[in-house]
């Protein structure tokens, strides 16, 4: 399927909590990550605040409906993927690698170094899905500093230290 990315407009902020929500139902489908599926998401103003002080592109099917967005944010010359969530009827059909295909565009026109990110090492949607797209996993030791705080932030959250990890894709 074909879709639309574009930068999310205030008025889109509305629709991205559930869409944040309809994506964190496919952790269902693994009984030890099932609890992301109910815990809380940003709400429409934390999205309006996000539209406004970071980068958040949406992606938009045929018929205008939105498809899935991802959030991201400049930090030291790369840009950091914060969020990346598809609804579900539109998941598997494309929609987040265009999303993070325009991210990766976007830090490429800005001259930065690299697309960073934190993600599940073990869940096929998550590191298998980046790798795919050349994003390499960090080795210990080689962290920088926001990826050693998003890591240890989500493992006070409640995430298994042992199954998260960092991801970076060099631009220069």
């Amino acid at each position: 399927m074909s879709f639309v990315v574009r930068r999310a407009r205030q008025n889109d902020a509305a629709a991205l909590p559930a869409i944040e929500r309809s994506a964190a139902e496919l952790f269902r489908t693994d009984p030890t990550l099932a609890w992301l599926a109910d815990t809380d998401v940003a709400s429409a103003a934390q999205h309006r605040q996000a539209i406004d002080n970071a980068y958040v592109w949406i992606a938009e099917s045929a018929t205008a409906r939105l498809a899935g967005f991802i959030r991201a944010r400049a930090i030291a010359k790369q840009l950091h993927i914060e969020e990346l969530s598809v609804s579900q009827a539109f998941q598997g059909q494309g929609a987040g690698r265009q999303l993070v295909l325009a991210a990766i565009e976007h830090a490429r026109l800005q001259h930065m170094h690299a697309v960073t990110l934190t993600t599940f090492r073990d869940v096929p949607w998550n590191a298998p899905f980046y790798q795919r797209m050349g994003f390499v996993e960090v080795e210990p030791g080689e962290h920088e500093a926001h990826l050693l705080d998003a890591l240890q932030k989500e493992i006070e959250h409640g995430f298994a230290a042992e199954r998260r990890c960092a991801m970076h894709l060099p631009l220069d």
